[in-house]
């Protein structure tokens, strides 16, 4: 039995199917599955936690494996996704976090496994907002300490300064 086999709703293509999303409403909230590939299953579900209408998180299969991949949440009841947690390989540890820090929909944080080790181990910033990370954070060992900050310092997408863990040494290869 499909997520999609309910009562009152339309099989648009006569496959059998309902094509269309389902929205439960328990009073004060509501819950929709959406079935975005027409096969009976859904791929993402989407929670409007305070049935103000707007939907304030998402659970999305993106793959189709029926595994969640994502989450996405919507902290200020914005309409935009503020943070979006994943795990894109399936070994139940996050690969990512991104964070729209100024809510104003854009992405402009992301924390990465790049080593698929199971730790958050890079992190870039758009510490300015002008869609170019202006710092990034590596902890390659994944003790929570830096192992090395590069900042771009005068804001022209270029590496300036490169300072390591311990901040004994601080380098400015890149400067111009």
């Amino acid at each position: 039995m499909s997520d999609f086999d309910t009562p009152g709703h339309e099989d648009f293509d006569n496959d059998g199917l309902d094509d269309h999303a389902i929205t439960a409403d328990y009073g004060d909230h509501s819950t929709t599955a959406v079935d975005t590939d027409y096969n009976g299953d859904a791929e993402g579900v989407y929670e409007d936690d305070n049935n103000d209408g707007v939907q304030d998180h998402l659970y999305l299969d993106g793959d189709g494996n029926g595994t969640i991949d994502s989450e996405a949440f919507d902290n200020n009841h914005d309409g935009y996704a503020d943070t979006i947690v994943s795990d894109f390989n399936h070994d139940g540890s996050v690969d990512q976090v991104s964070e729209d820090t100024n809510h104003d929909g854009v992405v402009d944080a992301v924390a990465i496994d790049a080593d698929q080790d199971g730790n958050l181990d890079t992190y870039a910033e758009d510490v300015n907002h002008d869609g170019v990370a202006d710092e990034m954070i590596l902890d390659r060992d994944g003790d929570g300490i830096a192992d090395a900050t590069l900042t771009d310092t005068d804001g022209d997408g270029a590496i300036d300064q490169v300072v390591y863990g311990d901040a004994s040494v601080s380098a400015n290869p890149y400067a111009s």
